[in-house]
């Protein structure tokens, strides 16, 4: 009995050095939106100010290893214009869904703070899109119409190139990973025709993995 304890105890400890996951949150540096006005029309972006979502890593020898996460942000903008007798204004919320796979390479051998740097791809998709439009003809006559397909709105998924670095600090079970992330996105979701909103193709963050 106690061989085949020993053994199971040997590869729950094994499993545990291989593999790790946790939970990856943090604040964006950049906005996901960017918005203007002209002499007619404006719109207004909000960044929620978190990033949130379940992460993975497969340890590999000589210090590589393999990432994985999937990191959720909430969006939200609104639109306003005039035309003649006819004023119109929208809000437009959904979600989006980053998952980054990640190269991870620990430059130090210290024992509880492990330096390193990561390189990858990332995929950005959205959900939940829903745009309220409020339409009123002067002097009193509104309408309200709701879409999933905003004007505006280029591609629901992109992809792009993702390069970043932080620290690992073991505490006793848990290691604890301050990193800053950058990621360089290939399309983007919005473009507004009259050049007044468009999505953000250099997107930087500040993470902060907790992983066992």
């Amino acid at each position: 009995m106690r061989p085949l304890f020993l053994l199971l105890f040997g590869a729950v400890s094994a499993w545990a050095q291989l593999f790790s996951y946790g939970v990856r949150a943090g604040v964006p540096l950049t906005d996901f939106l960017n918005a203007a006005q002209s002499q007619h029309f404006a719109f207004n972006a909000t960044t929620n100010r978190y990033i949130v979502g379940p992460t993975a890593e497969l340890n590999l020898p000589f210090g590589l290893g393999v990432e994985v996460d999937i990191l959720y942000r909430r969006f939200h903008y609104d639109g306003s214009g005039t035309l003649v007798d006819v004023i119109t204004g929208s809000r437009t919320t959904g979600n989006a869904w980053e998952f980054p796979l990640l190269a991870k390479y620990r430059i130090s051998k210290m024992k509880i703070v492990h330096p390193y740097v990561d390189a990858g791809v990332a995929w950005d998709k959205l959900s939940g899109l829903t745009q309220a439009v409020t339409s009123t003809v002067l002097p009193s006559r509104t309408t309200t119409t709701t879409t999933s397909n905003p004007a505006e709105l280029k591609t629901g998924a992109t992809r792009g190139l993702v390069m970043g670095a932080g620290l690992s600090v073991k505490v006793l079970l848990v290691h604890i990973s301050p990193e800053i992330r950058f990621t360089r996105w290939g399309a983007q979701h919005f473009i507004d025709l009259n050049g007044l909103l468009h999505s953000n193709m250099n997107q930087g963050e500040f993470l902060l993995g907790i992983t066992f």
